[in-house]
Protein backbone atom coordinates (compact mmCIF):
# COMPACT_ATOMS: atom_id res chain seq x y z
CA UNK A 1 0.00 0.00 0.00
CA UNK A 2 1.03 3.47 -0.59
CA UNK A 3 0.33 6.38 1.12
CA UNK A 4 -0.72 9.54 -0.54
CA UNK A 5 2.69 11.10 -1.34
CA UNK A 6 4.08 8.20 -2.14
CA UNK A 7 1.65 7.20 -4.68
CA UNK A 8 1.78 10.65 -5.93
CA UNK A 9 4.99 10.75 -6.59
CA UNK A 10 4.70 7.42 -8.35
CA UNK A 11 1.90 9.13 -10.38
CA UNK A 12 3.31 12.42 -11.36
CA UNK A 13 6.47 9.98 -12.55
CA UNK A 14 4.42 8.42 -15.34
CA UNK A 15 2.28 11.34 -16.08
CA UNK A 16 5.29 13.36 -16.85
CA UNK A 17 6.82 10.49 -19.07
CA UNK A 18 3.08 10.70 -21.13
CA UNK A 19 3.44 14.74 -21.19
CA UNK A 20 6.78 14.98 -22.39
CA UNK A 21 6.14 12.51 -25.10
CA UNK A 22 2.87 14.25 -26.52
CA UNK A 23 5.12 17.18 -25.71
CA UNK A 24 8.48 16.98 -27.56
CA UNK A 25 9.57 18.23 -30.37
CA UNK A 26 9.15 22.31 -31.08
CA UNK A 27 6.38 24.43 -29.38
CA UNK A 28 4.59 24.14 -32.76
CA UNK A 29 4.02 20.26 -32.48
CA UNK A 30 1.87 19.36 -35.56
CA UNK A 31 1.87 15.43 -34.30
CA UNK A 32 -0.44 16.32 -31.78
CA UNK A 33 -2.17 19.00 -32.83
CA UNK A 34 -0.45 21.48 -30.67
CA UNK A 35 -0.13 24.82 -31.28
CA UNK A 36 1.60 25.70 -28.21
CA UNK A 37 3.34 23.75 -25.04
CA UNK A 38 2.67 25.24 -21.79
CA UNK A 39 5.65 24.43 -19.04
CA UNK A 40 4.59 23.29 -15.78
CA UNK A 41 6.90 23.59 -12.82
CA UNK A 42 5.41 21.71 -9.95
CA UNK A 43 6.61 19.80 -7.25
CA UNK A 44 7.19 16.12 -6.94
CA UNK A 45 3.97 14.95 -5.93
CA UNK A 46 1.68 16.92 -8.73
CA UNK A 47 -0.22 14.56 -10.36
CA UNK A 48 -3.57 14.26 -12.85
CA UNK A 49 -5.43 11.90 -14.58
CA UNK A 50 -3.96 11.15 -18.46
CA UNK A 51 -7.41 11.56 -20.06
CA UNK A 52 -7.60 14.98 -18.26
CA UNK A 53 -4.16 16.14 -19.40
CA UNK A 54 -5.17 14.90 -22.52
CA UNK A 55 -8.74 16.43 -22.63
CA UNK A 56 -7.21 19.99 -22.15
CA UNK A 57 -4.90 19.52 -24.91
CA UNK A 58 -7.59 18.71 -27.40
CA UNK A 59 -9.78 21.90 -26.36
CA UNK A 60 -7.13 24.19 -26.88
CA UNK A 61 -4.54 22.96 -28.65
CA UNK A 62 -2.17 23.41 -26.13
CA UNK A 63 0.55 20.40 -24.82
CA UNK A 64 1.49 20.06 -21.29
CA UNK A 65 5.01 19.49 -20.63
CA UNK A 66 5.28 18.84 -16.73
CA UNK A 67 8.71 20.17 -14.99
CA UNK A 68 8.90 18.57 -11.65
CA UNK A 69 11.08 19.08 -8.70
CA UNK A 70 11.42 18.17 -4.91
CA UNK A 71 9.05 19.43 -2.49
CA UNK A 72 7.25 22.62 -2.52
CA UNK A 73 10.27 24.28 -0.76
CA UNK A 74 13.01 23.70 -3.12
CA UNK A 75 10.64 24.11 -6.30
CA UNK A 76 9.94 27.67 -4.85
CA UNK A 77 13.35 28.46 -4.44
CA UNK A 78 14.74 27.44 -7.41
CA UNK A 79 11.91 29.53 -9.24
CA UNK A 80 13.61 32.36 -7.36
CA UNK A 81 16.94 32.28 -8.54
CA UNK A 82 15.92 31.43 -12.11
CA UNK A 83 13.01 34.19 -12.07
CA UNK A 84 15.26 36.75 -14.90
CA UNK A 85 14.70 33.80 -16.87
CA UNK A 86 11.76 31.31 -15.82
CA UNK A 87 11.98 27.39 -16.54
CA UNK A 88 8.00 27.43 -17.12
CA UNK A 89 4.89 29.53 -17.59
CA UNK A 90 3.18 28.16 -14.51
CA UNK A 91 3.84 27.06 -11.22
CA UNK A 92 1.76 25.00 -9.07
CA UNK A 93 2.44 23.61 -5.56
CA UNK A 94 3.43 26.75 -3.52
CA UNK A 95 1.62 26.42 -0.42
CA UNK A 96 0.32 28.97 2.55
CA UNK A 97 3.65 28.55 4.34
CA UNK A 98 6.28 29.66 1.11
CA UNK A 99 3.50 31.76 0.00
CA UNK A 100 5.30 35.01 1.19
CA UNK A 101 8.37 33.86 0.04
CA UNK A 102 7.06 33.89 -4.19
CA UNK A 103 5.08 37.42 -3.56
CA UNK A 104 8.19 39.36 -1.99
CA UNK A 105 10.31 37.64 -4.94
CA UNK A 106 8.01 38.73 -7.50
CA UNK A 107 7.84 35.52 -9.21
CA UNK A 108 3.93 35.81 -10.71
CA UNK A 109 2.34 38.36 -12.76
CA UNK A 110 -1.27 38.93 -11.42
CA UNK A 111 -4.21 36.74 -13.10
CA UNK A 112 -7.71 36.89 -11.80
CA UNK A 113 -10.00 33.80 -13.08
CA UNK A 114 -12.95 33.60 -13.92
CA UNK A 115 -13.07 30.45 -12.64
CA UNK A 116 -12.64 32.01 -9.02
CA UNK A 117 -16.14 32.66 -8.58
CA UNK A 118 -16.45 29.20 -7.08
CA UNK A 119 -13.70 29.28 -4.62
CA UNK A 120 -14.55 30.41 -1.39
CA UNK A 121 -13.57 33.63 -0.52
CA UNK A 122 -11.13 32.88 2.93
CA UNK A 123 -8.58 30.62 0.36
CA UNK A 124 -8.37 34.29 -1.99
CA UNK A 125 -5.51 34.92 0.42
CA UNK A 126 -3.90 37.26 -2.16
CA UNK A 127 -5.95 40.56 -3.73
CA UNK A 128 -3.83 40.82 -6.77
CA UNK A 129 -4.44 37.61 -7.91
CA UNK A 130 -1.08 36.48 -8.31
CA UNK A 131 -1.36 33.50 -7.16
CA UNK A 132 -4.88 30.91 -7.65
CA UNK A 133 -6.03 28.91 -4.63
CA UNK A 134 -6.25 25.02 -6.48
CA UNK A 135 -6.47 22.36 -3.38
CA UNK A 136 -6.83 22.40 0.19
CA UNK A 137 -5.41 19.34 2.89
CA UNK A 138 -5.25 19.55 6.40
CA UNK A 139 -1.79 18.33 8.15
CA UNK A 140 -3.03 16.41 11.03
CA UNK A 141 -1.60 13.58 13.60
CA UNK A 142 -3.04 10.29 12.50
CA UNK A 143 -2.93 7.29 15.03
CA UNK A 144 -3.02 3.37 14.64
CA UNK A 145 -6.19 2.35 15.25
CA UNK A 146 -4.65 -1.14 16.96
CA UNK A 147 -2.49 0.60 19.60
CA UNK A 148 -5.13 2.50 20.65
CA UNK A 149 -7.96 0.62 20.55
CA UNK A 150 -6.14 -2.30 22.91
CA UNK A 151 -6.48 -2.66 26.37
CA UNK A 152 -4.52 -0.61 28.76
CA UNK A 153 -3.76 1.98 26.29
CA UNK A 154 -4.08 5.80 26.74
CA UNK A 155 -7.52 7.70 25.92
CA UNK A 156 -6.92 8.75 22.40
CA UNK A 157 -5.22 12.66 22.57
CA UNK A 158 -7.73 14.98 21.10
CA UNK A 159 -5.85 18.37 20.80
CA UNK A 160 -2.48 19.57 20.40
CA UNK A 161 -1.76 20.76 23.66
CA UNK A 162 -2.88 16.88 24.51
CA UNK A 163 0.28 15.87 23.12
CA UNK A 164 2.31 16.93 25.62
CA UNK A 165 0.67 14.97 28.18
CA UNK A 166 3.45 11.95 29.73
CA UNK A 167 0.48 9.46 28.90
CA UNK A 168 2.09 10.25 24.94
CA UNK A 169 5.78 9.98 25.85
CA UNK A 170 7.82 8.32 22.88
CA UNK A 171 4.46 8.14 20.99
CA UNK A 172 4.80 10.93 18.45
CA UNK A 173 6.85 11.69 15.39
CA UNK A 174 7.03 14.49 13.47
CA UNK A 175 8.95 15.63 10.24
CA UNK A 176 11.94 17.99 10.37
CA UNK A 177 10.30 21.74 9.06
CA UNK A 178 13.52 22.53 7.49
CA UNK A 179 13.23 19.72 4.98
CA UNK A 180 9.83 18.86 4.86
CA UNK A 181 6.21 20.32 3.84
CA UNK A 182 3.57 19.04 6.11
CA UNK A 183 6.63 19.60 8.86
CA UNK A 184 6.75 23.29 8.41
CA UNK A 185 2.90 23.33 7.93
CA UNK A 186 2.45 21.72 11.47
CA UNK A 187 4.86 24.00 12.94
CA UNK A 188 3.28 26.85 11.74
CA UNK A 189 -0.06 25.72 13.04
CA UNK A 190 1.76 25.58 16.44
CA UNK A 191 3.14 29.05 16.23
CA UNK A 192 -0.51 30.44 15.46
CA UNK A 193 -2.10 28.38 17.99
CA UNK A 194 0.25 29.31 20.49
CA UNK A 195 1.86 32.33 19.32
CA UNK A 196 4.73 33.54 19.34
CA UNK A 197 5.21 33.75 23.64
CA UNK A 198 4.04 29.87 23.63
CA UNK A 199 5.31 27.90 20.51
CA UNK A 200 8.49 27.34 21.89
CA UNK A 201 7.32 26.37 25.21
CA UNK A 202 5.55 24.06 23.46
CA UNK A 203 7.82 22.42 21.69
CA UNK A 204 10.15 22.33 24.58
CA UNK A 205 7.83 20.01 26.33
CA UNK A 206 6.90 18.11 23.40
CA UNK A 207 10.88 17.16 23.45
CA UNK A 208 10.78 16.80 27.21
CA UNK A 209 7.70 14.07 26.18
CA UNK A 210 9.74 11.96 23.71
CA UNK A 211 9.03 13.56 20.38
CA UNK A 212 10.84 11.99 17.39
CA UNK A 213 12.14 14.07 14.19
CA UNK A 214 12.18 11.94 11.28
CA UNK A 215 14.20 13.58 8.00
CA UNK A 216 10.59 13.43 5.86
CA UNK A 217 6.86 12.17 5.62
CA UNK A 218 8.19 8.95 3.97
CA UNK A 219 10.75 8.37 6.88
CA UNK A 220 8.32 9.48 9.16
CA UNK A 221 5.02 7.37 8.00
CA UNK A 222 6.91 4.18 6.44
CA UNK A 223 10.00 3.95 8.92
CA UNK A 224 8.59 5.41 12.13
CA UNK A 225 4.88 4.99 12.32
CA UNK A 226 3.11 2.41 13.35
CA UNK A 227 -0.38 2.24 12.04
CA UNK A 228 -0.11 2.09 8.12
CA UNK A 229 -0.33 -1.31 6.24
CA UNK A 230 3.38 -0.92 5.38
CA UNK A 231 4.94 1.30 8.00
CA UNK A 232 7.42 -0.72 9.83
CA UNK A 233 7.82 2.24 13.09
CA UNK A 234 6.80 1.48 16.55
CA UNK A 235 5.41 5.21 17.26
CA UNK A 236 1.32 4.82 16.92
CA UNK A 237 1.26 9.23 16.57
CA UNK A 238 2.58 10.45 13.42
CA UNK A 239 2.22 13.94 11.61
CA UNK A 240 0.52 13.51 8.33
CA UNK A 241 -2.58 14.17 6.24
CA UNK A 242 -6.34 14.15 6.82
CA UNK A 243 -6.50 11.85 3.67
CA UNK A 244 -3.90 8.98 4.85
CA UNK A 245 -7.10 6.98 5.65
CA UNK A 246 -8.80 7.01 2.11
CA UNK A 247 -5.06 6.28 0.94
CA UNK A 248 -5.15 3.46 3.08
CA UNK A 249 -8.37 1.94 1.74
CA UNK A 250 -8.07 2.72 -1.60
CA UNK A 251 -4.09 0.79 -2.41
CA UNK A 252 -5.00 -1.94 0.44
CA UNK A 253 -3.65 -5.32 -0.64
CA UNK A 254 -5.69 -7.04 0.28
CA UNK A 255 -9.18 -4.77 -0.01
CA UNK A 256 -10.20 -3.59 3.34
CA UNK A 257 -13.05 -1.40 4.44
CA UNK A 258 -11.89 0.38 7.31
CA UNK A 259 -8.59 1.66 7.26
CA UNK A 260 -6.18 1.23 10.07
CA UNK A 261 -5.44 4.69 10.46
CA UNK A 262 -7.37 7.57 11.63
CA UNK A 263 -7.38 11.34 11.84
CA UNK A 264 -7.16 13.30 15.26
CA UNK A 265 -9.27 16.49 14.28
CA UNK A 266 -8.17 18.70 16.92
CA UNK A 267 -4.48 18.73 15.37
CA UNK A 268 -5.56 19.62 11.98
CA UNK A 269 -3.45 22.89 10.28
CA UNK A 270 -5.23 24.31 7.23
CA UNK A 271 -2.69 23.98 4.02
CA UNK A 272 -3.43 25.54 0.59
CA UNK A 273 -1.85 25.15 -2.64
CA UNK A 274 -1.60 27.83 -5.01
CA UNK A 275 -0.53 27.94 -8.91
CA UNK A 276 0.26 31.37 -10.16
CA UNK A 277 1.61 32.35 -14.02
CA UNK A 278 5.09 33.32 -13.48
CA UNK A 279 6.61 36.55 -14.36
CA UNK A 280 8.44 36.47 -17.88
CA UNK A 281 6.66 33.40 -19.04
CA UNK A 282 7.31 32.73 -22.54
CA UNK A 283 3.81 31.82 -23.18
CA UNK A 284 1.66 33.67 -20.95
CA UNK A 285 -1.84 32.95 -22.24
CA UNK A 286 -1.38 29.26 -22.49
CA UNK A 287 -0.25 30.05 -18.63
CA UNK A 288 -3.71 31.70 -17.97
CA UNK A 289 -5.69 28.60 -20.10
CA UNK A 290 -3.84 26.53 -17.78
CA UNK A 291 -5.04 27.82 -14.70
CA UNK A 292 -7.95 27.94 -15.68
CA UNK A 293 -7.93 24.67 -16.59
CA UNK A 294 -6.56 23.89 -13.07
CA UNK A 295 -10.22 25.67 -11.39
CA UNK A 296 -12.40 23.33 -13.83
CA UNK A 297 -14.84 20.37 -13.27
CA UNK A 298 -12.36 18.22 -14.66
CA UNK A 299 -9.41 18.59 -12.84
CA UNK A 300 -10.74 19.26 -9.31
CA UNK A 301 -12.74 16.42 -9.45
CA UNK A 302 -9.65 14.58 -10.60
CA UNK A 303 -8.03 16.12 -7.34
CA UNK A 304 -8.48 13.56 -4.48
CA UNK A 305 -7.62 10.34 -6.02
CA UNK A 306 -4.79 11.81 -8.37
CA UNK A 307 -3.24 13.84 -5.25
CA UNK A 308 -4.93 13.42 -2.40
CA UNK A 309 -6.04 16.83 -1.43
CA UNK A 310 -9.72 18.59 -1.58
CA UNK A 311 -10.94 20.83 -4.17
CA UNK A 312 -10.83 24.34 -4.09
CA UNK A 313 -13.92 24.94 -6.22
CA UNK A 314 -17.09 24.29 -3.51
CA UNK A 315 -19.69 21.97 -4.61
CA UNK A 316 -17.37 19.48 -6.16
CA UNK A 317 -17.95 15.87 -5.79
CA UNK A 318 -16.17 13.73 -3.28
CA UNK A 319 -15.12 9.94 -4.35
CA UNK A 320 -17.04 8.04 -2.14
CA UNK A 321 -14.09 6.48 -0.48
CA UNK A 322 -13.06 10.20 0.85
CA UNK A 323 -16.49 10.88 1.89
CA UNK A 324 -16.44 7.82 4.17
CA UNK A 325 -12.73 8.31 5.35
CA UNK A 326 -11.18 11.68 4.69
CA UNK A 327 -11.56 14.03 8.35
CA UNK A 328 -13.07 17.00 7.51
CA UNK A 329 -12.03 19.15 10.61
CA UNK A 330 -14.15 21.98 11.40
CA UNK A 331 -12.28 23.96 13.03
CA UNK A 332 -9.02 23.42 11.97
CA UNK A 333 -5.93 26.04 12.75
CA UNK A 334 -6.06 28.38 10.23
CA UNK A 335 -2.12 30.28 9.37
CA UNK A 336 -2.14 33.46 8.13
CA UNK A 337 0.65 33.19 5.32
CA UNK A 338 1.62 36.89 5.44
CA UNK A 339 2.24 36.74 9.79
CA UNK A 340 4.03 33.33 8.95
CA UNK A 341 5.86 34.33 5.97
CA UNK A 342 7.50 37.31 8.25
CA UNK A 343 8.99 35.44 10.93
CA UNK A 344 9.11 31.74 8.55
CA UNK A 345 12.84 31.78 8.43
CA UNK A 346 13.36 32.50 12.07
CA UNK A 347 11.14 30.10 13.60
CA UNK A 348 12.89 27.80 11.51
CA UNK A 349 16.13 28.31 12.76
CA UNK A 350 14.84 28.43 16.58
CA UNK A 351 12.69 25.29 15.87
CA UNK A 352 16.09 23.25 15.31
CA UNK A 353 18.25 24.78 17.92
CA UNK A 354 15.72 24.26 20.31
CA UNK A 355 14.45 20.08 19.21
CA UNK A 356 17.27 19.00 17.31
CA UNK A 357 20.36 21.01 19.13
Amino acid sequence: MRTPRSLVAVAAAIATLAVLVAACGDDDDVSTGADTVVRVVAHESFALSEDVLDAFTADTGIAVELLLGEDAGSVVNQAVLTRSRPQGDVLFGIDTTFLTRGLDEDLFEPYESPALAGVPADLQVDDEHRVTPIDVGDVCVNYDRAFFDAPGAPALPETLADLTDPAYRDLLVVEDPAASSPGLTFLAGTVAEFGDDGWEDYWSDLKDNGVQVAADWTDAYYGRFSGGATSEGDRPLVVSYASSPPAEVVFADPPVDTPPTGVIEGTCVRQVEFAGVLAGAEHPDAARAFIDFLLSEAVQADVPLSMFVFPAVEGTPLPDVFEQHAARPTDPVVIDPFDFGAVRDDVIQRWSELVLG
